[in-house]
């Protein structure tokens, strides 16, 4: 199962660039499960996953050369508990390399699952279906991403989708910290390395130090631990929501960010991340969006366009995953969003992909002004 997320990731990272690009390619020493390393297409040659026992080599090549060099060696996937902050992994799905901060707790409100009436999320008013979704505890992880690998996954995964909401009196609305994403506990693949600074992130050794003694060998420093309590509100994740229609999965994670005041009435703001996966073997491709924005003032606003944030991302089994976010304001402090994606097959036809309904909440503290521009 590994072995063909990783097969996967690491296609959609390396297949569509040139010779001159930094390339991440696997080599595994059990012949039993492996790629093809020096061939020009990756070829699986069996997808079971190997025992914690085996070790497994990623591999890099420097972007002036072909020279191969060991990154860090495999260890066995965590199928119970969480990985710590120091963590080295690989992403499953969009193949960068990334690191541990700190994990989060979240409700997954997953509709492709039908759960009992109780302990269930009612839906919005006027939201497709009426099916209530039951919430369970899912583990995300807070990143730190290696920027040497942020030009191969912009395609597919916005690698500035953090956003802040500016001070009160500044005049720039957002801020962004480039190389920080959220994880799930199963797009981690973990690895270690024998490098004090395996990472490259310009966050990297003000939040971690290296400590042989440890397991993983990266502790948090104090201004991680003070990063992470002061900007507590505005990182939090709390909700994630997920549906699948016709072998295309979408998964929504909600963030509120804060509110300001704009001629004299109050804005509230979200940030909401979107992931697009196509679960089947049929080239499709995303090309229009429909949203529904419910407030709780009463208003009922539609939106409708082309794409999403300016592109009309190809899903197919290489790449099979397209993340982004953006953002929305009320002049209330909570509502709802739904809608739906025009989905487009290979042979000109169309169907719609529901995105789940998903609440906008507003249950922080405004007072302290977010801080994920400063360290």
């Amino acid at each position: 199962m590994a072995a063909c997320a990783l097969r996967r990731g690491l296609l959609s990272s390396v297949s569509k660039y040139s010779k001159k690009h930094t390339h991440r390619i696997l080599s595994v020493s059990d012949t039993s499960c492996g790629f093809e390393a020096y061939k020009p297409r990756l070829q699986c040659r069996a997808c079971g996953l190997l025992s914690g026992a085996q070790q497994r080599r990623f591999m890099s090549s420097r972007p002036e050369g072909k020279i191969l060099e060991t990154v860090g060696v495999f260890e066995a996937v965590k199928q119970h508990g969480k990985y710590e902050t120091g963590q080295l992994f690989l992403h499953s799905v969009f193949g960068y390399r990334g690191i541990v901060l700190f994990p989060w707790h979240a409700r997954l409100y997953d509709r492709d699952i039908t759960p009992p009436v109780s302990d269930s999320k009612p839906e919005p008013p006027g939201a497709h279906g009426s099916k209530e979704v039951k919430g369970k505890t899912h583990t995300y992880y807070q990143v730190l991403i290696d920027t040497r690998d942020c030009p191969h996954i912009s395609q597919r995964s916005q690698t500035e989708a953090v956003t802040f909401l500016a001070n009160h009196d500044d005049s720039r609305a957002l801020y962004a910290i480039p190389g920080l994403d959220y994880v799930s506990h199963e797009d981690i693949l973990p690895y270690n390395s024998a490098e004090q600074v395996p990472i490259q992130h310009e966050l990297f050794e003000r939040f971690l130090m290296y400590n042989p003694t440890k397991s993983p060998p990266f502790t948090a420093r104090d201004t991680l631990k003070a990063w992470q309590e002061k900007n507590h509100p505005w990182l939090e994740l709390s909700d994630v929501h997920r549906e699948t229609t016709e072998n295309i999965r979408v998964t929504v994670i909600p963030f509120y960010m804060g509110m300001r005041e704009a001629q004299n009435s109050h804005v509230y703001w979200w940030r909401y991340c979107i992931r697009l996966e196509n679960l089947g073997n049929e080239v499709v491709q995303l090309r229009e969006r429909h949203w529904r924005i419910f407030s709780l003032s009463g208003t009922l606003e539609t939106v409708r366009g082309r794409g999403v944030v300016g592109r009309e991302p190809v899903l197919s089994k290489e790449q099979p995953a397209f993340q982004y976010s953006s953002h929305v304001s009320l002049q209330a402090p909570s509502g709802h969003m739904w809608g739906t994606f025009r989905i487009e097959r290979s042979d000109g036809s169309h169907f719609d992909v529901r995105i789940p309904p998903f609440s906008l909440e507003s249950n922080k503290d405004d007072k302290a002004p977010p801080a994920g521009y400063t360290f």
